[in-house]
């Protein structure tokens, strides 16, 4: 029997649920996700691997306009998905303006097939007939779907629906691979999803997390790591009322690492600011970016 394996990247508007759904099409938590948009800075690949097939998601930042040079990074991230996909899935939240996604889907000039994929049906009672039409105007749409990431209702027809369009090819990674990104950059995002949970409005958009330390010892996993904020004015919000908040963030984040890992954590946390660090090329490539 032909053995299947392909990219599938993920594209749409921030906040249409795309972590969400490359989660749990995976079954497992690979990129944070937040009610605030734009929490996803770097391009994720999720690996799934099963007898048949293997397909390689590309999870990528919401499409934005440029504010700050991470944007430019952010926005070169989903450029660098565009290329060799197999099958792009452009979500929409079904509650969102048609018109819009559809300009920004055009502007994308993506070459390769594209499924649509219409979000969050269970918060909408609304027909999506007028939609599909809408977008199966547009060049290279091959299909429109109706889901639910969050609830995962129909996904199993939107998997049926990707397998049409990857190719009989042996596989590109180990079945046990699950990703390309190191265990640092998984523990630094459980951080940061901690941050977005925590805080509000703009501050966690001024954060970045970096591991300075991770080390395996015979009983627990030892990790350091800083967060880095813009603005010397948000460490006071950040550490909390005699360090109330950044402690509540490191024990939420450490019982999560020890989820992901497996493994006893002792998560060590320093806050550190590094002025208007979003607009800084050095501190950028230093964090990541």
């Amino acid at each position: 029997m032909a053995f299947q394996s392909g990219f599938v990247g993920i594209f749409g508007k921030p906040n249409a649920g795309k972590s969400t759904l490359m989660n749990a099409l995976m079954g497992e938590k690979l990129a944070i996700t937040s009610p605030k948009a734009q929490t996803t800075r770097n391009k994720i690949l999720g690996i799934l691997s099963e007898k048949e097939y293997q397909i390689i998601f590309s999870d990528t930042p919401g499409i934005l306009k440029r504010n700050y040079k991470l944007h430019d990074r952010m926005l070169q991230e989903i450029e660098h998905a565009k290329q060799g996909t197999d099958v792009v899935l452009f979500l929409m939240d079904v509650k969102d303006n048609v018109d819009e996604n559809i300009e920004l889907l055009k502007e994308l000039k993506i070459a390769s097939p594209v499924l649509v994929v219409l979000n969050k049906i269970d918060k909408s009672h609304k027909s999506t007939e007028e939609v599909k039409k809408k977008f199966l105007s547009v060049k290279n749409v091959q299909e429109v779907l109706a889901i639910s990431a969050k609830e995962k209702l129909h996904l199993d027809v939107l998997m049926q629906s990707l397998l049409r369009f990857i190719p009989d090819m042996p596989a590109y990674y180990n079945e046990d691979s699950l990703s390309d990104k190191p265990m640092r950059f998984f523990v630094s995002e459980i951080i940061r999803e901690k941050i977005f949970d925590l805080l509000d409005d703009e501050l966690p958009y001024h954060c970045a997390v970096i591991i300075r330390a991770y080390e395996e010892k015979q009983t627990l996993t030892k990790i350091s790591a800083d967060i880095v904020l813009s603005r010397e004015s948000q460490k006071g919000i950040l550490l909390g009322s005699g360090g109330s908040m950044i402690k509540k963030i490191g024990q939420l984040a450490r019982e999560d690492i020890e989820r992901f890992i497996e493994r006893k954590v002792f998560l060590e946390i320093h806050v550190k600011v590094r002025k208007d660090w979003r607009n800084n090329d050095l501190y950028l490539k230093e964090y990541g970016y």
